[in-house]
């Protein structure tokens, strides 16, 4: 039987041409044949430009986008969507959004936290958006993996690198080892590329490993966790927590009825 999930990422991705192709190509090699993954971003004309880390960089203002992460989920879930995948390292909302579906809800961030303890002892981030520190370390707290986490270095260039490095990779995939050899010295065991955009862009190149120490495909990670959810709740019934004041699901009228008095409409 087929799956469908709603991928939300926080870029617009409509901005995001080489970004947005390669996103499609490495879904379309990682997931089930029968598995369809509907990619959405954010509005248009969310940022003042492509580059969303001007803002993701401050807790507020993280706080207000990840609204239409919200609203995005609850219109996942109206349109018969199998999953919700928050594809953005930080994993904003997460812990709101799973508590307010039925359809089991996965997070880029806490995915590859979780895989990383699989492959080994200790786990850490190399990031372009170096603000995110504190975020990363508190999430890898919240997910009870703090003893797991082997810190985060900044790999030293930025988003529109990134973009750029699609056309021409090698020096930023050096400038990555560099990075994460400062993170292997550390104790580091396995490497979570943050964000998705560079981790898409290592896949496509091939890059797997530095130095013998695993390169975590990330958006793999919650393709497959994702895939995983939907085949235990089918297959043998089991679903996430739904007591306690984190799990227990409001009623979805309620919801609706909060949405609209905040000004919020339908996701797009």
């Amino acid at each position: 039987m087929s799956i469908r999930i709603w991928h939300q990422s926080f870029t617009v991705l409509s901005d995001l041409g080489a970004y947005d192709a390669a996103l499609k190509a490495h879904f379309k090699r990682v997931a089930r044949a029968d598995t369809e993954i509907v990619m959405h971003g954010m509005r248009p004309g969310t940022y003042r430009s492509t580059y969303p880390g001007s803002d993701i960089r401050h807790a507020g203002l993280q706080h207000l986008h990840s609204i239409q992460f919200i609203e995005a989920g609850l219109q996942a879930e109206r349109d018969g969507f199998d999953a919700y995948a928050i594809s953005t390292l930080p994993d904003p909302a997460l812990r709101e959004i799973r508590s307010l579906l039925g359809i089991p809800v996965v997070g880029y961030g806490e995915a590859a936290m979780l895989t990383s303890c699989l492959l080994g002892a200790r786990f850490a981030v190399v990031v372009f958006i170096s603000e995110l520190t504190d975020l990363i370390a508190q999430n890898a707290r919240r997910y009870g993996l703090a003893e797991r986490f082997a810190g985060v270095t900044d790999v030293g260039f930025r988003f529109n690198d990134v973009l750029q490095g699609f056309a021409e990779p090698a020096p930023l995939i050096e400038r990555f080892r560099e990075a994460a050899r400062q993170r292997i010295a550390a104790g580091a065991e396995v490497i979570i590329p943050g964000e998705a955009p560079l981790c898409v862009l290592l896949a496509s190149q091939g890059i797997s490993s530095v130095d013998g120490v695993p390169v975590l495909d990330s958006l793999s990670c919650w393709v497959k966790q994702a895939e995983m959810l939907v085949d235990l709740k089918r297959q043998s019934g089991v679903e996430r927590c739904q007591r306690g004041y984190f799990n227990e699901k409001p009623p979805r009228e309620r919801v609706d009825e909060l949405m609209a008095f905040y000004g919020q409409g339908s996701a797009r």
